[in-house]
């Protein structure tokens, strides 16, 4: 038998974006709620209950109210909000991390998928902190490029306004508090020490993301070789995660892999300053696309089933 899938709030990009990579695959069977009927409790928990594997494409508080109608012990839960990616009990969706983490992902029941701003961070610090290059105290600065398309539905209809202010036209800062909410996340699986001051910016394309890393070159345990090296060797055989040297003309276009789900990590800089950047979908390796490749693991699917570009 087919596995069947059910996606509780389809509505919104993430939704759509995994809805877009899932609704053509043969290998599963997606249960679909009547439009009408989305926001009534009842019709979703029982397809929630009827499903094999359930996600949770939903704000925080929305996904922890879904949870509390999850009765069948056998479905699965994927959920794509802020709300459980450091929680006990849940594992933390990215394979990539280790060996173990694709393991325990594989075995897992309940799965948090990691936050857009997170997956670049961790990728691109993960490896070199646990392998003692980048002190686990080191002061970061993470600056990332977004699309629009990370703020969801609203900040959509915004930027595709045609009476949209001059303003949407700039690169905007936002997260001005310094108090994101993937913070906890980049420094519980970073390997951190604490958070790193993080600086978000959303840009006016749907989507892709770049993350932007400057490191101190005597600060850190080695150069632009050796901390190549080690990304090159952590991601050896990745499906998605890959290294590449920087951008022919100086210029590093933070949408270059809108509509896949790959990531490409790259060490550029001089003798004194290392610039780390990871550039990717934000709704492919970020969202969807991630959750789609921690769904094959759990269900037994090869890794890349149904990520080919959009």
């Amino acid at each position: 038998m087919k596995p069947i899938i059910y996606i509780d709030g389809k509505e919104g990009a993430a939704g759509l974006s995994l809805y877009k990579r899932l609704g053509g695959r043969t290998d599963i069977e997606l249960l679909l709620i009547d439009g009408a009927k989305r926001k009534d409790r009842d019709e979703r928990k029982k397809l929630i209950n009827a499903a094999d594997l359930v996600f949770l494409c939903l704000p925080d508080a929305a996904a922890r109210e879904a949870l509390a109608l999850l009765e069948n012990p056998a479905v699965r839960v994927i959920d794509a909000s802020t709300a459980h990616r450091t929680a006990a009990g849940w594992v933390y969706g990215f394979p990539e991390l280790s060996e173990n983490q694709r393991a325990a992902i594989r075995q897992a029941r309940l799965v948090s998928n990691p936050g857009c701003h997170a997956s670049g961070a961790i990728a691109l610090l993960a490896p070199l902190v646990s392998e003692g290059i980048l002190p686990a105290d080191y002061p970061l600065a993470i600056t990332s490029l977004t699309g629009y398309s990370g703020g969801g539905r609203g900040t959509i209809a915004d930027y595709e306004n045609p009476d949209r202010p001059a303003e949407y036209a700039a690169p905007r800062l936002y997260g001005l508090t310094m108090a994101h909410k993937h913070l906890p996340e980049i420094t519980a699986m970073a390997g951190l020490a604490m958070p790193p001051a993080f600086t978000p910016v959303i840009c006016g394309y749907y989507s892709g993301m770049e993350i932007i890393i400057p490191l101190h070159r005597r600060l850190v345990k080695g150069g632009k070789r050796e901390i190549r090296g080690i990304l090159e060797k952590h991601y050896a055989g990745s499906f998605f995660i890959h290294l590449a040297d920087a951008p022919a003309g100086g210029y590093s276009p933070s949408n270059a892999y809108t509509g896949t789900n790959d990531m490409e990590l790259c060490v550029a800089g001089s003798e004194d300053m290392v610039l780390l950047t990871a550039r990717f979908d934000n709704l492919g390796k970020g969202a969807a696309g991630a959750a789609v490749q921690n769904m094959n693991l759990m269900l037994g699917f090869p890794e890349n089933s149904g990520l080919g570009p959009l």
